[in-house]
């Protein structure tokens, strides 16, 4: 099985609401910087995956992004945009 294929099939067992699944899914889309799979994975209530986007976004300085997350209702998002837009 390739990489792809693996992909594929996590995330068939995340959907499915497998949080082993989830949970590699995260991981692997840190690792490889995939912030649209963090996206996805967040919007599907994945709080690791939220905080893998605030880590993200604050190493980049993404005002944007934390903004889009503390709308989303991420406090660590929100403090993390308030101490780079009051320094």
């Amino acid at each position: 099985m390739n990489d792809d294929d693996d992909l594929t099939r996590l995330r068939e067992l995340s959907a499915r609401g497998s949080r082993d699944a989830t949970d590699q899914l995260v991981e692997l889309a840190a690792e490889r910087g995939d912030l649209g799979e963090l996206r996805r994975l967040a919007e599907s209530g994945s709080r690791d995956a939220v905080d893998q986007l605030v880590e993200a976004a604050a190493e980049h300085e993404d005002l944007d992004e934390l903004r889009r997350l503390a709308d989303g209702g991420s406090q660590d998002a929100a403090d993390v945009l308030e101490e780079l837009t009051t320094e």
